[in-house]
């Protein structure tokens, strides 16, 4: 696989020319790895059907035959969206967690999930128990235990919360960051002086 495993495991939207980044009612990103962003597209009819309210907007115009405006840039809910506080045990999210690295070498490409305890020897699939592995070290480890294989791992599985895998994806800069969207992306961050 050529390129950055992130942001190919990621799927790319369709109208990526003019994306709106969406915010929550509280003016934060509904999400940040995925960037919570929508084609431009759906944020005007957004827009059209009264769901959102628009922050900021491109310097393009979109037309229709009774009527014209400028294509939204930053749309912020009208509802608040509660954050989920459950964390659903997915491939990605378990990458995610892992900082999209190998929990043995540290390589970023490449990867898969390995069980710690192999299933064949009783291990379950769960937050604890499994890590991303790249195949290299997934194969070397194989059936066997972290001892037997001479494999450490770089920090204990454990389940994460919605909490701790939102500042994890922070860490990830988006590829595409429009001007506009930067005083929603970061605004936490510390001020210059």
């Amino acid at each position: 696989m050529d390129g950055d495993f992130r942001t190919n495991f990621v799927r790319e939207g369709s109208g990526r020319t003019h994306p709106a980044l969406v915010l929550n009612a509280d003016f934060r990103p509904l999400s940040y790895y995925p960037l919570s962003i929508w084609p431009w597209q759906e944020a005007v009819k957004a827009v059209w059907l009264d769901r959102v309210d628009v922050v900021a907007t491109y310097d393009e115009m979109v037309h229709s035959p009774s009527t014209e405006f400028l294509i939204p840039s930053v749309v912020v809910l009208k509802d608040y969206v509660a954050p989920q506080k459950r964390v659903a045990f997915t491939r990605f999210n378990l990458f995610l967690r892992d900082g999209f690295c190998c929990q043995y070498c540290g390589s970023r490409g490449d990867l898969t999930f390995d069980h710690v305890v192999p299933r064949a020897r009783g291990g379950i699939t769960s937050w604890e128990n499994v890590v991303a592995a790249c195949s290299p070290c997934n194969l070397r480890k194989g059936s066997k235990s972290l001892r037997q294989s001479a494999l450490t791992l770089r920090k204990p599985p454990r389940q994460p919360t919605a909490e701790q895998l939102r500042q994890v994806g922070r860490k990830f800069q988006p590829s595409h960051v429009h001007h506009t969207w930067m005083d929603y992306l970061y605004w936490d961050a510390e001020l210059e002086a």
